[in-house]
């Protein structure tokens, strides 16, 4: 069943990317959405068999990959809760947008290469929640990144969308660069690839860390070379404690996350990829592979749990990022643009809740975000689907008559990321603040902080969208309003599917997530240290601080409703005043400013270098350009000895003909 629900995606790209043309739109459609909602269905009860049963994690071999002395690589499907809650997400949300596309994407030409690069996507995708080893997760990881830059780019003939799709692909490629670093670091270190024998190494390790106490390890790496076998770094003869060894490669391994998740620094290909279709915004930038970072870190939590540095950076860049995505959300016009911010913050809180140690709650966040966000992006969809293309707010409002089913939708989608009590968002998110409360590590007051303020941003923005999208007067063209209409059912369908999701899933799996069953559902596939209590330090959280992000999420709520409903005139008024600041949030911090001048001026400037001086100026000048000229200077001379008359041929036969005697003579000679 499980190699079915990995390899249904790689068979409907293999039918739709080689034959979509002779199938024809709708055969291609429905060959990849159809395998699609198979492999959703396996996902599930996958997910309720082993996930509520008593199975213990599962190897499913496929095949050989790689075997070179004592490194051996081998296809092989790691199946345990953690990837099973992943293949639920992916696949899901995946087989809904596929569903949804159907009427979205209806009037495209191009649709059989649309849908057979959602089935790679999703496929890369499920190679990498389901690796059994670093090689592999690596495979799925960059799979992933190239499925998503032909996804972003997918319109190749707009500019902005190809210059989009680039920017995901270069800038993702920075973070993989530290992912692949880090993975040389765990070989290097572990003696493999393996999983089970890196997190072997690690319970060792976890022991001789605690009596070492940041002595040089010469006694921690025999401890792994004879527990797994495998230490070929001999820290002591570095000079290099292992603690500071562990927390290089946790840095290595968080830089690769901070690319594919879009953390402060490394966000800038987020909002752009925003040119792509929005099913691709869905699929990719919602629910699936901006979380896989996350998912990463939640898979090694084994050795980031060795390296309480690594985990307080990650807390405090999390924290950053939320804060940071947040504040740019609340002047975005671009509905699109909006709902990625707010993903690109959400993730902020998943990366507050790894660093403060609380993967489970982490994990449930990434869970119940997966169903409002992808709800949210769909529900943008269907707007802009209504209003012929138009993606920004201030051209919309009063939609809410004219399209009453995606209205409603949308506010679920909006309550249940806010956090109004009871939804998805509620229960995970709320889980995460308190995490950041009860934490001890050196940045949790500052995640706490940041996180409760960005729950309050998070409101404000997000009603903000629904107020200029659907409520006031009409602000689009007399033509637009005239053909507004509502989505078709195969567009709405999806909607109604995710809605459950984001209006339950919180409630139903919180006691399993999060709550007393948390150690029977996830069976250690979440590992936490020895001294980390912290889903036992949340309980005693007080009143205030639990209570402290509904508060955020009312007031939130409050000021949108004054600024977009009473009040319109305020926003304007208030970025008339704050000008300086409102530039700066509208151009986002200046960080593709910044990165311009620092990153992409100069490396133009010595490629323009190189290329004038080097390869023009000197390699073309000396080499190829100049023989050509020499022959071009001697066939030139050749050419006027071809005059046209006889005796001029004649003479030169003669001249040939001398030639050669002269030479058989002088070398009979000799």
């Amino acid at each position: 069943m499980y190699q079915a629900i990995v390899l249904l995606p790689l068979v409907g790209f293999l039918v739709v990317g080689f034959f979509g043309n002779a199938l024809g739109a709708k055969m291609s459609e429905y060959i990849t959405t159809g395998l699609l909602i198979v492999a959703a269905v396996l996902s599930w009860i996958g997910f309720i068999s082993f996930g509520f049963g008593e199975g213990e994690t599962m190897r499913i071999p496929l095949l050989t990959f790689i075997q070179s002395g004592t490194f051996d690589v081998s296809w092989s499907l790691r199946i345990d809760r953690l990837t099973l809650v992943m293949l639920v997400v992916v696949n899901t949300v995946s087989a809904l947008v596929h569903v949804y596309s159907i009427g979205y994407m209806s009037h495209d030409p191009h649709q059989p290469r649309f849908f057979a690069y959602l089935s790679l996507f999703t496929f890369a995708m499920l190679m990498l929640v389901t690796a059994n080893n670093l090689v592999q997760m690596f495979f799925g990881w960059e799979g992933v990144g190239l499925a998503s830059y032909l996804l972003i780019g997918f319109w190749y003939k707009k500019p902005s969308a190809s210059a989009a799709a680039m920017k995901a692909f270069i800038v993702n490629r920075v973070g993989d660069f530290g992912f692949i670093l880090g993975i040389f670091g765990v070989f290097a270190l572990f003696g493999s690839a393996n999983l089970d024998t890196i997190f072997a190494g690690a319970a060792d390790m976890a022991g001789q860390l605690g009596s070492a106490g940041g002595e040089h390890a010469a006694g921690a790496a025999e401890a792994v070379a004879t527990g797994a076998g495998a230490s070929v770094l001999n820290f002591a003869g570095y000079g290099l404690p292992l603690g500071a060894a562990l927390t290089v490669i946790c840095l290595l391994l968080f830089m690769g996350a901070m690319g594919k998740s879009a953390q402060i620094g490394l966000h800038t290909w987020l909002p752009d990829a925003m040119e792509g279709p929005t099913p691709v915004s869905a699929l990719i930038h919602a629910a699936t592979m901006v979380t896989a970072g996350v998912f990463m870190l939640a898979r090694m939590s084994p050795i980031f749990e060795l390296s309480p540095t690594a985990l307080t950076f990650v807390t405090f860049i999390g924290a950053t990022t939320a804060i940071f995505a947040a504040t740019i959300g609340l002047v975005q016009t671009d509905i699109k643009r909006v709902i990625a911010y707010s993903t690109c913050s959400q993730l902020g809180y998943m990366f507050v809740a790894l660093g403060c140690g609380a993967y489970g709650p982490a994990v449930f966040h990434l869970f119940t975000h997966a169903f409002f966000k992808a709800l949210l992006f769909l529900g943008a969809g269907s707007v802009i689907h209504a209003v012929s293309g138009e993606q920004d707010m201030r051209n919309m409002g009063g939609l809410r008559k004219h399209i009453p089913k995606t209205y409603w939708m949308m506010i679920i989608g909006t309550i249940a990321l806010t956090g109004f009590p009871f939804t998805a968002g509620y229960f995970s998110k709320d889980a995460i603040i308190e995490s950041a409360f009860a934490a001890h590590n050196a940045w949790a007051g500052y995640a706490f902080v940041l996180t409760v303020l960005a729950a309050l941003l998070t409101s404000f923005y997000s009603w903000r969208l629904i107020f200029m999208t659907f409520h006031g007067k009409p602000r689009a063209s007399h033509d637009v309003m005239h053909h507004i209409h509502e989505s078709p059912t195969v567009m709405l369908v999806p909607l109604y599917v995710l809605a459950v999701g984001a209006l339950l899933a919180g409630i139903v799996f919180e006691p399993y997530f999060i709550g007393e069953g948390y150690q029977e559902f996830w069976n250690a596939a979440l590992f936490t240290g020895a001294e980390n209590h912290i889903l036992h330090d949340i309980h005693e959280t007080p009143f205030w601080a639990a209570f402290s992000p509904t508060v955020a999420m009312a007031i939130g709520f409050a000021l949108a409703y004054v600024f977009y409903i009473r009040s319109p005139d305020m926003p304007n008024r208030l970025a008339t005043q704050h000008r300086g600041l409102y530039q700066f949030l509208l151009n986002k911090w200046y960080f593709d400013e910044l990165y311009d001048l620092v990153f992409v001026r100069p490396a133009k400037a010595i490629g323009n270098y190189f290329w004038k001086t080097g390869d023009v100026g000197t390699i073309d000048r000396y080499g190829p350009d100049a023989i050509s000229a020499r022959v071009v200077d001697v066939t030139g001379r050749i050419v006027r000895v071809q005059t046209g008359y006889l005796y001029h041929y004649a003479f030169a036969m003669l001249i040939g003909v001398a030639a050669m005697v002269t030479w058989m003579m002088v070398g009979g000679a000799n």
